[in-house]
């Protein structure tokens, strides 16, 4: 047989120990470390803490909008079944509307992408939701416009979106837009579904 761990809890101990060793988390607010550890285990990138951009209260606000009862808003079916529901506080719910017929009539109609459409889908349901983005660049440039032009405001964003076009400039975006709202980025073309429901599972987990 082939000489490998097999212990599952003595697995997650230690990747989170070796996470500790090789991450600098010098520059980031205490009350960010286990979202940043987590992130990182689902990435493999410990350099990657050096590319996150935050407003310091995106956890408490996150936790404590979840507490309240909060739905999850997230841009694709990857992320909404990463995210672990045992672990959200009040069985929260997870909506994706992007399978939503009316979000592909939306998409042709406007000229966008289905990502896109399906924000508009989301409604009033954002007005004190959690936001998690883990795909679509379009997603979350359209969550801004939806934002800047006065529509309801969640109560935290993750947003992790990827790829080569608009993923950067979407993450940037979200920072210049200064909307006071609390948020977790990446910046850069990194992203990607796992760490969105990572970030999410973070906050309703025990300490990595």
């Amino acid at each position: 047989m082939l000489d490998y761990l097999r212990d599952p809890a003595e697995i997650y101990r230690r990747s989170f120990e070796i996470i500790r060793s090789e991450t600098d988390l010098s520059a980031l607010p205490e009350g960010l470390h286990d979202l940043a550890i987590r992130i990182i285990h689902a990435s493999g990138q410990p350099s990657l803490v050096h590319d996150l951009a935050w407003t310091p209260d995106v956890a408490h606000a996150a936790r404590v909008a979840l507490a309240a009862g909060a739905p999850i808003l997230v841009d694709s079916r990857m992320v909404a079944e990463g995210v672990i529901g045992r672990r959200l506080p009040q069985n929260n719910s997870v909506l994706c509307t992007l399978y939503e017929p009316e979000a592909a009539v939306q998409a042709k109609a406007g000229g966008t992408t289905r990502s896109a459409a399906a924000v508009d889908l989301w409604g009033e349901r954002v007005a004190g939701a959690v936001v998690a983005i883990g795909n679509a660049p379009t997603a979350l440039f359209r969550l801004l416009e939806r934002l800047i032009d006065g529509g309801p405001r969640p109560a935290a964003i993750f947003a992790f979106p990827i790829g080569f076009v608009g993923a950067a400039e979407s993450k940037q975006a979200l920072i210049d837009a200064a909307l006071g709202i609390p948020y977790l980025t990446l910046r850069g073309r990194l992203g990607g579904s796992a760490m969105a429901a990572a970030a999410v599972n973070a906050l309703g987990s025990e300490p990595a």
